[in-house]
């Protein structure tokens, strides 16, 4: 076997085993008995302005709107966890529209770039890009994460530690940290974890019931189309003939189920990105992805394959036994 079949063969027994651990009961075929389809997303970059003339874009105040009843409830006092002398609580920015946090799950970014001797506008909704193959949940230690059968890759609050080890292997740096919250504040607050991760679910509660995100279904120019994976990547590639665009989220991490078509090139947005995070207050904060163009999956290393290999039995053990837990109180997750 060689050592690309391997890497491929761990991949995806890894996927596998630790989506499995993950809290998805019922996943995997509709109440009829068909085949879920996976799902994509699809942005035109050509037909977003930002809701030019509002405060805060559609598709950001719709994502706020649907999903703030699976936003954090920290508690009152939040300790700091040994040997730690930080905690990443957001409660006193949860308006905050103009970055991802964990009140924030989507955004737009606005960057100018000189294409062909004139400037172009180019705006950019940013999420959760629900890899293909993510490393956020086969590296997660505790299970807390995996990818639907649906598409979405989602997070468990009530398994989350908050290790935030899913934002360092995210090429985007995509999950955002909310102390005092979850597991670890009934385990031991002053000890272990640092809260719950917090992203984009792709508002997986909708896409259970056949409906659409919201921040889809609230564009008022059409820019985000919602449907089968292998249709919204077919329709960006052809978009991206007829203006002579280009493409990203088709190979990047390995691929992922969320494909952009713009008319200037992505390693030029991606420039522009990190000009602008490196005049923010702390250019290293999380918060403010860039477009990274053909990065790679973290999996594909051998540090990443041998850190999931440690990982999944311990991961697929913890949440096999949360879910057995869950089963026997009759509980449900918000999460899914």
């Amino acid at each position: 076997m060689s050592l690309l079949s391997r890497r491929d063969f761990i991949k995806r027994t890894l996927a596998a085993g630790v989506a499995s651990g993950l809290v998805l009961t019922g996943l995997g075929k509709t109440a009829e008995g068909a085949a879920i389809t996976p799902r994509g997303t699809f942005y035109d970059l050509t037909k977003c302005d930002g809701c030019k003339g509002l405060k805060v874009p559609r598709c950001v105040s719709a994502c706020r709107e649907e999903n703030s009843f699976k936003f954090p409830k920290p508690a009152e006092h939040i300790e700091y966890y040994w040997p730690h002398k930080k905690k990443e609580d957001w409660r006193d920015k949860k308006d905050l529209t103009t970055r991802l946090t964990p009140y924030n799950w989507t955004f737009v970014q606005h960057v100018q770039v000189k294409q062909d001797g004139r400037a172009v506008d180019v705006f950019i909704p940013r999420r959760c890009m629900h890899c293909d193959n993510p490393p956020c949940a086969n590296l997660c230690p505790f299970g807390a994460q995996g990818k639907t059968p649906e598409g979405p890759v989602i997070i468990n609050p009530n398994l989350c530690l908050g290790g935030a080890k899913c934002r360092d292997v995210c090429p985007w740096g995509i999950p955002a940290r909310q102390a005092g919250v979850g597991l670890y504040m009934k385990l031991a607050p002053r000890y272990v974890g640092g809260g719950v991760m917090y992203k984009c679910d792709l508002c997986y509660h909708r896409v259970k019931e056949g409906k659409i995100p919201a921040c889809v279904e609230a564009c008022p120019r059409g820019a985000i189309a919602f449907g089968d994976k292998e249709e919204m990547r077919e329709q960006a590639w052809k978009r991206a003939r007829e203006i002579g665009g280009y493409i990203y989220g088709d190979k990047e991490n390995g691929g992922t189920s969320t494909f952009y078509v713009s008319p200037v090139p992505f390693q030029k947005i991606h420039e522009q990105l990190m000009a602008q995070k490196n005049k923010q207050p702390n250019p290293t904060a999380p918060g403010f992805p860039g477009m990274p163009v053909g990065v790679g999956n973290f999996l594909d290393s051998v540090n990443g394959i041998a850190g999931a290999l440690l990982v999944a039995p311990l991961a697929g053990a913890f949440a096999a036994g949360y879910a057995a837990y869950r089963t026997m109180k009759g509980g449900e997750d918000h999460g899914g």
